[in-house]
């Protein structure tokens, strides 16, 4: 038996040399998972050659030769990389507890210790799930004319459950096929309930292991395996199996990068088809570029808005192209915007704490307001630059500057931290000790915080991709979005331990004087500053209930606006999109439930409602010349938009 531990490549060497052999034991294994979770009363699944494939072609692939093209492709990027089942230069499976699967001993000890927490092996529910299964398969089977036989015409069978993942035709066109992803949802279904069922659970561990659960469950889903998922039997046919060699290519590819891609990467290049709004660099520290964004309109509001994106990702969310552009817009209703662009971390900012990070948002704040000649600013913070933001306040308030920032919008930023999701699955001693020892350099590398964001949302961000570009070899697609969301930052290790620690496991930014920064004790409750307050209904990453609970702390008036959509589309919803809707609220309200109860919606955009209430604090207007207009005439500034460091990896 091979030594997974000490060559945790055995399993994929092994199955390579023979590809028949490797697809027979997908199909085996997932018979397997199908039994010991219901007695051993799955029904036994044909040969892997003897899957019927709707549509597939006459001929069947050499799977001997494509086995061993295979093993040659995968024995040649070994060779580059003896002795590593990391990704690139670094161990993903080693360093980053959201990612297990990159290492099979590995995923192994994970399912092991997740298994030993689940109440499957009980026989009373053992009984209970072979009896459910039975009744499931007589279902299903019984639609088919003469049992194993298709269904007359164009008739589908009617299915009790049904899944995106499976929505094909070819999943309910076949008995097999029907049987599998049926038996497969019901068994997810009933098994995701058990985890209620545990006992002597915290809450905290109860979350772990319903995250647990729910990996595990996406990771075995039978559209993973290629003899259990028609379109790629199918695929497998009609190419000879070329789409598995394009797959290969595409997964060793990923492996010498360390990441998932998720589109073409040739496909956008920052400053030529992204981040293309007009404007100059006008101000730069080690930590950060300040980007001025050139004016549209003969006049422009007398009080300018400087834009802290988060340095979790690049700042070109705001600016994907001209349709999608926060930025381009914002410049379009006369408003003098300002863009602080983030240096990714190296080793020259592993000292970097949070402190500095409010010390270069009160930087960029006196800078514009000296450049322009202006006594204040309008601010925006979005994600973790927003928690930074109400930092950045307080501290204003304490040094009696408060009057510096004329309003403060957050765009989906947490202060409290005890309603934070599924995030807080990774922030234990052991994760935290994890991603430590992750960053020798004094950095974190960014393509950890990638994964682990992956991970929450699995089926769509790392599973379907593993569907499309592995065993369906299919050819990246062009999307923006997917771009940036690839386009990943490195991050100051002392400063995400500290964020990580003090705010995510022990939610200090909320207890007065709990924390520290510039040498000033931080409260949220001496914020005087006007603000809005905008969440995403189904924001994974900062669920909506936590972001709500800004609301709670501050003392200034606070206008909280609940978009459609989630963490990235729920921001990035321009006027002419069409899309998503928002609600307000001008009643009563002391919580998310209560606002929601007495929301009005509204369809589309709420970029023109956070317009209207910035007017509310000001309409004056000056022309838009002079520094106004950055490198115009005597005007220094230091190169065109968006600058190095949003190009820097």
């Amino acid at each position: 038996m091979a030594d997974y531990d000490s060559d945790p490549t055995a399993a994929f060497d092994t199955a390579a040399r023979q590809m028949g052999e490797l697809m027979q034991r997908q199909a085996e294994a997932t018979q397997g998972f199908f039994a010991a979770m219901a007695g051993g009363q799955m029904p036994a699944m044909p040969a892997a050659m003897e899957f019927p494939v709707p549509g597939a072609g006459a001929g069947q692939p050499d799977w001997a030769a494509l086995g061993q093209q295979l093993q040659a492709m995968w024995g040649d990027y070994r060779a580059m990389a003896p002795g590593s089942f990391g990704m690139g230069s670094m161990n993903m499976a080693a360093v980053n507890p959201a990612q297990p699967f990159a290492d099979p001993a590995r995923f192994q000890r994970f399912f092991d210790d997740w298994w030993k927490q689940m109440p499957i092996a009980d026989p009373g529910r053992q009984q209970e799930l072979v009896n459910e299964s039975v009744k499931l398969w007589q279902d299903v089977l019984g639609q088919f004319t003469g049992g194993m036989a298709a269904l007359a015409g164009d008739e589908e069978p009617d299915l009790p459950r049904k899944d995106r993942r499976f929505a094909d035709p070819k999943w309910r066109q076949q008995p097999m096929f029907a049987l599998i992803h049926q038996t497969y949802l019901m068994l997810a279904e009933r098994i995701g309930a058990m985890v209620d069922e545990v006992e002597g659970l915290t809450p905290e561990q109860r979350d772990k292991l319903r995250f647990s659960t729910r990996t595990v469950l996406e990771a075995l889903s039978p559209d993973h395996f290629p003899m259990t998922n028609p379109l790629v039997l199918e695929r497998t046919m009609q190419t000879g199996g070329q789409n598995l060699v394009k797959g290969m290519e595409h997964l060793i590819a990923d492996l010498k990068k360390g990441q998932l891609t998720h589109v073409d990467p040739e496909a956008f290049e920052v400053g030529r088809n992204i981040a293309t709004t007009p404007g100059k660099v006008v101000h730069e520290t080690p930590l950060y570029q300040l980007i001025q964004y050139s004016p549209t309109t003969d006049k422009v509001l007398e009080t300018p808005l400087v834009i802290f994106p988060p340095w979790i990702n690049r700042f070109y969310i705001l600016d994907l192209n001209e349709k999608k552009s926060f930025v381009r817009w914002a410049v379009g209703q006369g408003i003098s915007t300002f863009m602080v662009s983030w240096k990714s971390a190296d080793e020259t900012l592993a000292e970097v704490t949070w402190d500095d990070y409010i010390a270069a948002q009160i930087d960029a704040i006196d800078h514009i307001r000296e450049r322009l000649g202006v006594k204040d600013v309008h601010t925006i913070g979005y994600c973790v630059a927003g928690t930074t933001l109400a930092a950045t306040l307080s501290v204003l308030e304490a040094k009696g500057e408060a009057e510096k920032v004329k309003s403060a919008t957050f765009f989906t930023a947490q202060v409290d931290f005890e309603k934070a999701g599924e995030l807080k699955v990774f922030i234990d001693d052991a994760g935290l000790d994890a991603l430590k020892q992750s960053a020798p350099d004094g950095y974190v590398d960014g393509r950890v915080m990638a994964a682990t964001f992956n991970m929450l949302r699995g089926t769509d961000l790392i599973w379907n991709y593993v569907v499309n570009n592995y065993l369906m070899g299919e050819d990246y697609p062009a999307f923006d979005l997917l771009h940036w969301n690839g386009d990943v930052t490195n991050l100051p290790a002392k400063w995400h331990q500290q964020y990580l620690r003090e705010l995510y496991r022990d939610n200090l930014l909320v207890k007065p004087g709990a924390v520290s920064a510039l040498g000033e004790k931080i409260d949220l409750a001496r914020v005087t500053t006007p603000s809005y307050v905008q969440a995403g209904r189904e924001d994974h990453i900062a669920p909506a209930e936590s972001v709500f609970r800004v609301t709670d702390h501050f003392a200034s008036p606070v206008t909280f606006m609940l978009a459609g959509s989630g963490h990235i589309a729920g921001v990035v919803n321009p006027p002419g999109s069409g899309k998503y809707q928002y609600w307000t609220n001008d009643g009563e309200y002391g919580s998310l439930a209560e606002f929601v109860e007495g929301a009005q919606e509204h369809p589309g955009s709420w970029w023109p409602h956070w317009h209207q209430w910035l007017l509310s604090h000001g309409t004056k207007t000056v022309e838009a010349k002079g520094k106004r207009a950055p490198g115009g005439w005597k005007d220094q500034v230091l190169e065109d938009a968006p600058g190095r460091y949003v190009k820097a990896r």
